[in-house]
């Protein structure tokens, strides 16, 4: 009876199969990628992520018991350089099978092994649903009323903000036209004093006028209005007399 044997022995002799397992950890970790049987596939995983977890610990121990498994140097160094870096974060589930369908010929089922760290494809695809992905708890009443209800208080504050820029223009508009306006002021009231200025100068040169003349020149001036007077008369007495006398020739 086959009781308590727990691998798959994959219808090889021990050593047949350690060195299977052996040539294909190290095809693994060369390629990153390989394609075999489902049952190989899983007993490679058994084998091989413990030889990854191992390589974590960079010292002469671990890398002689890494290629006392392996028994290549390249696929030794290979692990310590790239592969234990980019797994040093993980812990275990190093490789990912993939099923591929029935082999034709045997009708074999057959299946991926791969690094994980190493699909790019994958990895993308993760970090853009994380980046896409929010949790959501089913929280109380309470915290969807403030949900609902801050959505309106930030409107108010936007609306208040916009009204305080807004007073300040206004303010400002209305200081510079009382600017404008008293600038203005003064260039009509200097008008106005020009004008006051010269209807004075005017006036006073009058009154000097007046002070200068003497009363000798007030006299001569009043003959000659009267002169002016008197030769007027007679020359409206001789008209008269002309119509007179054309009348009596008549």
């Amino acid at each position: 009876m086959r009781h308590r044997k727990s691998f798959n022995h994959l219808g090889r002799t021990n050593t047949h199969r350690k060195a299977m397992l052996s040539n294909m950890a190290t095809s693994l970790i060369l390629h990153k990628r390989i394609t075999t049987t489902v049952a190989k596939a899983k007993a490679l995983k058994k084998y091989v992520e413990p030889i990854i977890t191992k390589s974590k610990e960079d010292t002469t121990h671990s890398r002689r018991v890494v290629f006392s498994y392996l028994q290549d140097k390249f696929a030794v160094t290979e692990l310590f350089r790239e592969i234990s870096s980019k797994v040093a974060d993980r812990p275990g589930g190093y490789t990912r099978i993939i099923k591929l369908g029935a082999r034709s010929g045997d009708n074999a089922e057959m299946a991926m092994i791969e690094l994980v760290d190493f699909n790019e494809l994958m990895l993308e695809e993760k970090a853009s649903k994380k980046a896409k992905s929010t949790r959501r708890r089913r929280g109380s009443k309470k915290k969807t009323t403030d949900e609902a209800t801050t959505p309106a208080t930030d409107q108010v504050k936007e609306a208040q903000e916009d009204v305080a820029e807004e007073k300040p223009v206004e303010e400002v508009k209305e200081e510079v036209v009382e600017d404008k306006k008293e600038e203005k002021e003064p260039e009509v009231k200097t008008e106005d004093k020009k004008v006051e200025e010269k209807a004075e100068e005017k006036k006073e040169a009058k009154v000097k006028e007046k002070v200068e003349k003497p009363k000798g020149e007030k006299k001569e001036e009043k003959e000659e209005v009267v002169k002016k007077e008197v030769e007027k008369e007679p020359k409206a007495e001789k008209k008269n007399d002309d119509k007179k006398d054309e009348v009596k020739d008549k």
